[in-house]
């Protein structure tokens, strides 16, 4: 589990690119561009942050489902490859990491 779905869907979807529009959600996404792509995501946000705050624990996972679907398909229309955005969070917690450990040095002093 974990990543991998994540990278699954994301080759479903490129897989998708050249798809007929007429039997596939996303390759119609795709083929009607970045401002419908982005318009969508806004949307999913929206509805993920109204489940979180007014409905169920189902409802806000099937929004979050729907917001990393959206995130994905906005990810391959700019040529984001899943691995980059992983790089940069591992980046980023091991920055992370070499600060706290920065700190506690210096606290100990």
């Amino acid at each position: 589990k974990g990543s991998a779905i994540l990278d699954e869907l994301y080759a479903v979807i490129e897989a998708r690119r050249g798809a007929d529009p007429s039997e596939s959600w996303t390759a119609k996404l795709l083929a009607k561009g970045l401002p419908k792509i982005c318009q969508k995501l806004g949307e999913e946000a929206t509805e993920t942050v109204v489940a979180a705050l007014a409905e169920t624990h189902e409802d806000l996972l099937e929004e979050s489902a729907d917001l990393l679907y959206h995130l994905l398909v906005l990810w391959a229309a700019k040529g984001v490859k899943p691995d980059e955005v992983y790089d940069v969070l591992y980046r980023r917690r091991v920055t992370t990491d070499i600060k706290k450990k920065k700190q506690r040095k210096n606290e100990k002093k």
